[in-house]
């Protein structure tokens, strides 16, 4: 990973950061130079990131309730006292099923998670970001939020609204200086994009091997990305050669040319 530096002084929050996308994200601002602080539900995630990452903090925290949040800014003050980047990566992947087939549980869940937990944050958040020179918030959203994506209603939901957060955001905020982009990440290789798969495969009565060639077979350059190439956007975004760079939304993805409902 190309991580570059960050700027002086980077006090960087990441939700879902012990892992996956958030675990490499937070990789990189440590190696930059950044401090960070990051928040995950699982505390043998947790545990595991900061045995592998013990310059970094971390709170055991569901960022779909509002008191685990504050839980998070009360740690990030204690430990930080500050905070200059955000990033929204916290999410789940949701049920995947038909709109007819899917339960209001499982639909309120990727909601919650997803798209609320990204208000509670950044809920909590401006007021420490309105005191810096310079800051930046990332919301990391999915080609699901420019195509949509069958059988998986709530999650594309989710996505679509981070993204009108994102342009919103972007207008509230930056006469304070603060600049907010999103990040489209395409099908990122790991556990998470195989369990996603194999769900497919089932709902669908087709072997998985066809549907990760489908997936696959939806970008121009044929292949799934990394966690790392999401973490070296992220780096950019906040650093300050992105200075001017805002409301904006990225896909890095191989570009995606569409997804379809591919069996009808």
């Amino acid at each position: 990973m190309s991580a570059g530096n960050a700027d002086n002084h980077d006090i960087v929050l990441i939700s879902g950061g012990a892992s996956g996308i958030g675990g490499s994200i937070a990789a990189a601002f440590l190696q930059a130079g950044a401090s960070v602080h990051v928040c995950d539900s699982s505390r043998k995630r947790i545990d595991e990131f900061l045995t592998s990452h013990p310059a970094a903090s971390a709170t055991l925290a569901d960022v779909s309730a509002p008191a685990d949040v504050d839980r998070i800014f009360d740690d990030l003050e204690r430990v930080h006292g500050g905070l200059t980047v955000l990033v929204n990566n916290a999410g789940i992947a949701g049920p995947t099923a038909a709109i007819e087939d899917m339960r209001v549980e499982d639909w309120d869940r990727c909601i919650a998670v997803n798209l609320s937990g990204a208000f509670y944050m950044t809920r909590r958040a401006v007021p420490y970001l309105k005191r810096c020179v310079r800051a930046s918030i990332i919301n990391v959203a999915s080609t699901a939020a420019l195509f949509g994506y069958p059988l998986r209603s709530p999650y594309a939901a989710s996505k679509w609204a981070q993204i009108g957060l994102t342009k919103t955001w972007a207008m509230e905020l930056g006469p304070s200086g603060i600049r907010v982009n999103a990040i489209c990440p395409g099908s990122v290789s790991g556990d998470r994009i195989d369990a996603v798969i194999e769900k497919d495969a089932m709902e669908r009565g087709v072997p998985s091997e066809r549907v990760r060639d489908v997936y696959l077979r939806q970008t121009s350059m044929r292949t799934f990305v990394s966690a790392d190439d999401i973490a070296d956007m992220a780096l950019f975004l906040a650093s300050e050669r992105a200075a001017k760079i805002s409301g904006q939304v990225i896909s890095v993805d191989g570009h995606t040319e569409g997804l379809s409902n591919w069996l009808e």
